[in-house]
């Protein structure tokens, strides 16, 4: 009961924060849909080559999520080696770009919400009012700039060190594929093999979701004690086997937050999706679904940094704990001559 009790607590205190420094949830809103949009043009683009090349439909080429089209654009470029490695040149500069924007603008972020951390107090055991929540805001342009300046070069060092590990880990989930689907010749057994194969892709999205919390972890490290990437991955190493249980207690939280969320925009898209194919209101049903979007990319946005405040308080009590530790141990004694 203490446990679940301490756990509503850091979420709220991560949403509290996140709410006083709205602004900076805009701002992350703004980059991630910057990002996407930026990925989207040379889908498009391709898709294009793809109909006049090889007389394909572009709208079955851009059918699906982002991943889905880049591999049916792909998959369909094979015979044009060349036309596919511009392609696939094109998108890696683009997902670099994007990726570096991205990287730049959470400086600012974690910035922002470090300064409001350190005034807020309690502020998660005290009653919910406005004034309580300006009190503790502490966005401003300069500061936010300020924090992706400071911030910008190990973040993109530890950046680019993340999309090795993607890199890395999808190679090895392809190369065992490949391996096992030959290993596995007969009939017989490429049915156990298909089974290994989802519990490999299940692993492959557990690792995947393990690195990208440490990836946040280390961020915040950096920016609270303004160190290098292999300090705070120490410093990162020791705060998981101290406070693993509260780790992990807000992670599947936020982890089922996003899911009910994700679920729920679905159904509300569905339905704004078969109101549209009645005429005339269906061109009144446009504006909503730019709503929704918009709508559901803050939500998002904001469960997501509402994670990062609940993680920032588990980080800051943490090496606060280690300091009052450090300051109540007896001094060496000092060497008699």
């Amino acid at each position: 009961m203490k446990r679940d009790l301490e756990l509503k607590l850091l979420l709220k205190r991560g949403a509290l924060l996140t709410a006083a420094n709205w602004p900076a949830v805009a701002i992350q809103f703004a980059a991630e849909t910057t990002f996407q949009a930026m990925l989207v043009v040379p889908l498009v683009g391709a898709a294009l080559l793809v109909a006049m090349l090889l007389g394909a439909d572009v709208t079955n080429l851009l059918r699906g999520s982002l991943n889905e089209i880049f591999t049916t654009i792909a998959d369909a470029l094979k015979s044009e080696p060349v036309a596919l490695a511009g392609f696939v040149a094109s998108f890696a500069i683009v997902l670099v770009g994007g990726s570096v924007l991205m990287f730049l603008v959470k400086g600012g972020t974690i910035e922002v919400l470090l300064a409001s951390n350190a005034i807020a107090g309690p502020i998660e055991r005290e009653p919910v009012t406005w004034e309580g929540i300006r009190g503790v805001s502490r966005f401003t342009p300069q500061r936010f700039l300020d924090g992706c300046t400071r911030l910008f070069r190990r973040y993109l060092a530890l950046g680019f060190l993340l999309m090795l590990v993607y890199g890395l880990s999808g190679a090895a989930y392809v190369a065992f594929l490949v391996y096992g689907y030959r290993a596995a010749g007969d009939r017989t057994l490429m049915i156990g093999w298909a089974f290994v194969a989802a519990l490999a892709a299940i692993a492959l999205v557990i690792w995947i979701t393990a690195i990208n919390l440490v990836y946040l972890l280390v961020q915040i490290a950096i920016a609270a004690e303004d160190i290098g990437l292999a300090d705070a991955g120490r410093l990162i190493a020791r705060l998981i086997r101290t406070k693993f249980r509260e780790l992990g207690g807000v992670f599947l939280i936020v982890l089922v937050m996003l899911v009910g969320a994700t679920f729920a925009s679905a159904l509300a898209w569905s339905g704004v999706g078969l109101v549209a194919f009645v005429p005339l209101v269906g061109l009144a049903v446009f504006p909503l679904q730019i709503l929704a979007l918009l709508l559901r990319g803050l939500v998002f946005e904001y469960i997501g940094l509402t994670a990062l405040g609940a993680y920032l308080t588990v980080y800051r009590r943490h090496a606060d704990n280690i300091d009052l530790m450090l300051a109540r141990a007896p001094s060496a004694p000092r060497p008699t001559s």
